[in-house]
């Protein structure tokens, strides 16, 4: 099955934006890549803008309807496996547009598509911070989730990536964050008499 030439562009652009960066990743570049002219580029995208946009807009997407399956309702223990399967599946399959959003995020302050990929940071940081009883479960939360994105974001090319296939990683993140994102009985507090 062939890609279209917009789906090319938009995987191009993905892999340059991990790679080099937003800010150091040039229409002309994405052009040469693809065997084409700038111009023909511009056919498809109107700015790099938009092409970022194509590129991540999708994963954010996705991850905001994962987070629409749980965020009307109370985080019960099968919610919570299907959640954890979701994002670790979503987590595997978007590593570069992961590396993208956590790489660059900070410095792509008012770029719509990197405003929504924030938005749904902060909504999903918000629901389980509303989820979680304690401070320790609150920090668990944002360690497990947080820190499997940054892992597996952090190794966008194969140049970094690890040597462990991906259903391995995919069975020992779901159980890991299953033990951490796990009910933590909630403790009274000690006194210091």
């Amino acid at each position: 099955m062939s890609i279209t030439t917009h789906e090319e562009l938009r995987l191009i652009a993905l892999a340059e934006f991990a790679r080099a960066g937003y800010a150091g990743t040039s229409l002309q570049r994405i052009a040469e890549i693809a065997g084409m002219s700038k111009s023909s580029v511009l056919y498809h995208f109107a700015s790099k803008e938009a092409l970022l946009e194509a590129a991540v807009g999708p994963a954010i997407d996705l991850m905001s309807d994962i987070l629409d399956s749980i965020s009307d309702t109370e985080l019960t223990d099968s919610r919570r496996a299907a959640f954890v399967s979701d994002f670790v599946d979503f987590l595997l399959r978007h590593r570069l547009e992961i590396s993208t959003f956590l790489s660059q995020g900070p410095s792509l302050v008012d770029v719509p598509v990197i405003d929504r990929a924030n938005a749904l940071v902060e909504r999903l940081a918000d629901y389980f911070f509303r989820a979680a009883p304690t401070v320790e479960a609150r920090l668990r939360f944002g360690i497990a989730l947080g820190g499997s994105a940054y892992i597996l974001g952090s190794q966008p090319g194969t140049e970094h990536k690890t040597e462990i296939p991906d259903d391995e990683i995919r069975a020992a993140l779901i159980t890991i964050l299953t033990e951490l994102l796990a009910p933590v009985p909630v403790r009274p507090p000690t006194s210091l008499e």
